[in-house]
């Protein structure tokens, strides 16, 4: 069993950052939380690498077309090695104009953390399609997870 890590909030901060700064459509706002040389690898495979070319890239893409809305749940943060730490969260994505999730475009996003002299920072975020192919009940439960988060309290 591995520990919580000692910076777990910082951490956890750092990708609610990214998912509040997508869901602004503001690719500055994604971008101010990764390292000078971080990475984000998109669902499709595209890859941006810098913080300047994240935000440059991003505002050109939430310019030009709309874009689905985030939910995620942070499932882990682990250290990885000293000023290293991995957090693995599942996401949901809610296209522009509809109010509940799309299945088809579910994500499995892993972030790298790097410490950097003591302010933590993103850098690589990768997101995976939760397709679960062989295992249906898995994008049912998570779909039925994130609407409960969605649903008044």
């Amino acid at each position: 069993m591995t520990s919580a890590h000692p910076y777990d909030a910082q951490i956890r901060a750092l990708y609610t950052q990214f998912i509040d700064g997508w869901n602004r459509r503001s690719g500055a706002a994604v971008a101010a939380g990764f390292a000078d040389d971080g990475d984000i690898i998109g669902p499709d495979g595209t890859h941006h690498r810098g913080r300047l070319s994240i935000a440059a890239d991003l505002r050109q893409a939430f310019g030009n077309h709309p874009t689905p809305t985030y939910v995620g749940i942070v499932r882990s943060v682990r250290p990885m090695a000293t000023g290293v730490a991995v957090l693995l969260a599942h996401a949901g994505m809610i296209p522009p104009g509809a109010s509940d999730f799309d299945p088809a475009l579910h994500t499995v996003h892993t972030l790298v953390a790097v410490d950097e002299g003591g302010r933590w920072r993103i850098s690589l975020l990768q997101s995976t399609p939760a397709g679960w192919y062989h295992h249906p009940g898995a994008k049912d439960a998570l779909t039925q997870e994130l609407r409960g988060l969605l649903a008044p309290q």
